[in-house]
């Protein structure tokens, strides 16, 4: 018991790898020693990490990793999270348990490390919202994806787009013989289902409005065309701290709305859009710019004017993402300066 209260107190850095059930801990001293590799059940994490003497602790910034940095954080310790692949060059050899702890354990003491913040309850119940809204709208998509379908079985078939699906649900509601009415019983649950999502997407939808509304990043960003409440919600919640970012081409990239670089020896190549970072953040605003662009003859805003003289030489699909960049960068600015889009009142 002696020699354990002794390797405990020399404990300087820990690196916690997260599971459901048996996490893997690598200790070292101050001189980088390792003191300690062990396994731990879940329910004894926070009694062993009570004993320690206050530590940093690196954790990846995966599933419960916010819950357990806030849990860590009450014991006194310093918890950091960061992106599990800055962590990967770090492992040696075999991918297992303990060589990845002893990853995390190495990666959290670099000094270029990126450490991403940690999220509190309310933050993380705010990117709940949009979560659930893009699964209710994904099986939404199905739901009318397989009424068309189904419906094409019998040689029903309606043009592209959700409101010509919308009126097959319609269609299959009404009482007529262009459709069988052992077929008619069969899609009946499904466009039951489709009109539920449409009411859990509307609650939804009024909830991010409302905390979009309540929030002095959201309503600045919405000031700025092609961001909406959804989007200014999830720009708002999720980058919690800008200053982060060196500038916003760096912000830009980080949404992955910059081209990938293979360049060597002096010599710029640049690529496709990396794709890189928040996959919603992108789509949100990637939608947005397809917005500005299909209504950019009503105003004459620098950005739709930008747009428009982009339009003559460029294709659309192409001037949609450089839109996206803009309207990232933009954002970027907004929310460095607290500021509102030029041009809009105050």
């Amino acid at each position: 018991m002696e020699k354990t209260n002794i390797e405990l107190n020399a404990v300087a850095t820990v690196g916690l790898d997260l599971a459901k059930h048996v996490f893997q801990v690598h200790a070292v001293d101050a001189a980088g020693r390792v003191v300690m590799s062990r396994a731990l059940r879940r329910k004894d994490v926070l009694a062993f990490f009570e004993r320690l003497p206050s530590c940093l602790i690196g954790i990846e910034a995966c599933g419960s990793a916010h819950h357990w940095a806030r849990e860590l954080a009450k014991c006194g310790h310093d918890v950091r999270l960061m992106p599990p692949a800055y962590v990967k060059a770090y492992v040696r050899r075999q991918k297992n348990d303990a060589a990845d702890a002893a990853a995390i354990c190495e990666a959290v003491t670099r000094p270029s490390m990126r450490f991403v913040p940690v999220r509190s309850v309310e933050n993380q119940a705010a990117l709940m919202h949009h979560k659930v809204r893009e699964l209710l709208v994904a099986q939404r998509t199905q739901m009318l994806n397989a009424l068309r379908s189904h419906l094409a079985e019998i040689g029903i078939i309606a043009a592209q787009g959700p409101n010509n699906a919308r009126a097959l649900a319609v269609l299959i509601m009404e009482s007529n013989d262009m459709i069988p009415a052992v077929v008619r019983s069969a899609l009946l649950p499904v466009v039951r289902r489709l009109n539920e999502l449409d009411e859990e997407i509307g609650e939804s939808d009024r909830a991010i409005l409302a905390l979009a509304r309540a929030d002095d990043t959201a309503r600045r960003l919405m000031t700025v065309p092609g961001i909406g409440p959804v989007t200014a919600s999830a720009l708002a919640a999720s980058i919690q701290d800008i200053s982060a970012f060196s500038g916003p081409r760096e912000f830009a990239a980080f949404l992955g709305l910059t081209p990938r670089q293979s360049s060597s020896g002096g010599k710029e190549r640049l690529g496709r859009v990396s794709k890189m970072g928040n996959r919603y953040l992108r789509k949100l605003l990637v939608v947005g710019a397809h917005a500005v662009l299909f209504h950019r003859k009503r105003c004459s805003d620098a950005l739709r004017s930008w747009a428009d003289r982009l339009m003559e030489t460029k294709p659309f699909k192409l001037v949609a993402v450089a839109t996206a960049n803009k309207l990232a960068r933009i954002a970027f600015a907004l929310m460095r300066d607290d500021a509102r889009y030029a041009g809009t009142p105050a």
